[in-house]
C-alpha cells in the first residue's frame, strides 16, 4: 500500500514569511511608475486554486486537457527514457491528476518518493487526497517557493538517485522568455547531470482561440482573476473596490502572449492597511496579473541547449497544440 501522504513542517515562522513576501511584491508591483504588475503566483490561493480547477473544466480551456491527454498516452515512453533510480519533485502540483500518469507508470518498476511543491496549501491537500491511494508512491508536499522546495528535496535523495522534476501545466509560459530561460538555469543550478526535467509547453494556436480561453463565457477565469485584488484585500486589509474591476484579456503578436489585466473603471485611491501602502488607480488603468507565452515546437530544444540541458524527446498533443519535452542535466 502506499505511505500514508505527509507534509513537511509548516510553522507560524514560515506563514509570516509568506504574508511580509507577499506584501512586500504587491508594493513593488503596485508603486512602480508605469504599468502596475502582480506576480501570476499569488493568483493560487485557496478561493484562486479552486477556480482554476473549474477553469481546467471549461470548454474554452483546452490547455489543461492537452496536458492530461499527453500524459495518459506517453507517460509510459517517458519514464523509458529515465535509466536508474528516480525520485519526483514537481513544481506547482496543483491537483495531481496529470501526474498521476508518470507516478503509475514509474512506480511499475520502483517505489516512488513523490515531492510535490507548491505555494498553496489546498492545493497541496488536493494533490494528496488524489494520490494517496497509490501503491507503491510515497508522498510529502512542501508548501514551498518552487526552488526552496526543490533545494529541499534534492537535499533529500540518496546516494546513486537522479531526481525527476515536473514542471508541468505549461507554467514555464507565466515567465517572459529572457526570465523563463533564467529560472530553467536556476533549476539546473540545483540538479546534477543525469538529472531530469519534464517541461510542458502551450504551443502557437489562432489569436481567437487563445483569447475565449482566458476569457470564457461562464465569467470563471474573469472571477479567477479579480481574486488576486480580493485576497489583497483580505490578507492585507485593503479597500480595492471589485465592483468597478474589469478582466481583460489581450494578445501582443510581437512578444506571443495572452496577457491578463485587471481595469479600473473609476479613480480609486487604495489602501493597503497592514502594508502600510496606499496608491491612486486611475480610471481605465490597468493591473498587469499573467502572461502565458506561447511557444513553436523547435525552440524548446533551443530553449533547453541555452540554460544547461539536452532534449531527449518531445510529445504532442495535436487536438490542442502541446508538447511534454524531456531534458537531461548536462
Amino acid at each position: 500500500m502506499a505511505t500514508a501522504p505527509r507534509m513537511a513542517p509548516s510553522t507560524s515562522t514560515v506563514t509570516n514569511q509568506a504574508l511580509a513576501e507577499f506584501s512586500s511584491d504587491v508594493i513593488v508591483g503596485l508603486g512602480q511608475p508605469g504599468q502596475k504588475e502582480l506576480p501570476s503566483k499569488y493568483l493560487y490561493d485557496e478561493v484562486g486554486s479552486a477556480l482554476f480547477d473549474v477553469i481546467c473544466l471549461l470548454p474554452e480551456y483546452g490547455l489543461s486537457r492537452a496536458g492530461m491527454r499527453s500524459l495518459k498516452r506517453y507517460a509510459p515512453d517517458i519514464i523509458d527514457c529515465l535509466n536508474g533510480p528516480f525520485v519526483v519533485a514537481e513544481l506547482g502540483s496543483g491537483s495531481g491528476q496529470k501526474t498521476r500518469f508518470l507516478l503509475e507508470a514509474l512506480s511499475r518498476r520502483q517505489r516512488v518518493n513523490y515531492y510535490p511543491i507548491d505555494i498553496s496549501g489546498s492545493a497541496l491537500h488536493r494533490c494528496q487526497q488524489e494520490l494517496s491511494e497509490m501503491d507503491r508512491v510515497s508522498i510529502v508536499g512542501f508548501e514551498r517557493a518552487y526552488l526552496d522546495g526543490l533545494q529541499e528535496v534534492a537535499a533529500r535523495r540518496r546516494e546513486g538517485e537522479y531526481l525527476l522534476v515536473l514542471f508541468l501545466g505549461s507554467t514555464i509560459g507565466n515567465f517572459d522568455r529572457p526570465a523563463g530561460d533564467q529560472f530553467l538555469r536556476e533549476v539546473r543550478k540545483i540538479l546534477v547531470p543525469g538529472d531530469a526535467l519534464l517541461l510542458a509547453t502551450d504551443l502557437e494556436k489562432p489569436i481567437p482561440q487563445l483569447l475565449a480561453a482566458y476569457d470564457d463565457a461562464a465569467g470563471v477565469t474573469a472571477a479567477f482573476n479579480k481574486n488576486l485584488l480580493a485576497r489583497i484585500n483580505r490578507e492585507l486589509d485593503g479597500n480595492f473596490d471589485l465592483s468597478h474591476i474589469q478582466h481583460i484579456v489581450r494578445y501582443d503578436e510581437a512578444e506571443r502572449r495572452v496577457e491578463m489585466h485587471l481595469r479600473s473603471t473609476k479613480w480609486q485611491r487604495v489602501t493597503l492597511r497592514r502594508a502600510r501602502f496606499s496608491f491612486l488607480l486611475r480610471d481605465g488603468e490597468t493591473i498587469w496579473t499573467e502572461s502565458s507565452h506561447k511557444y513553436n515546437p523547435q525552440e524548446v530544444p533551443q530553449m533547453g541547449e541555452r540554460t544547461g540541458y539536452r532534449c531527449a524527446g518531445q510529445w504532442f498533443d495535436t487536438e490542442w497544440p502541446f508538447a511534454q519535452n524531456l531534458f537531461f542535466a548536462v
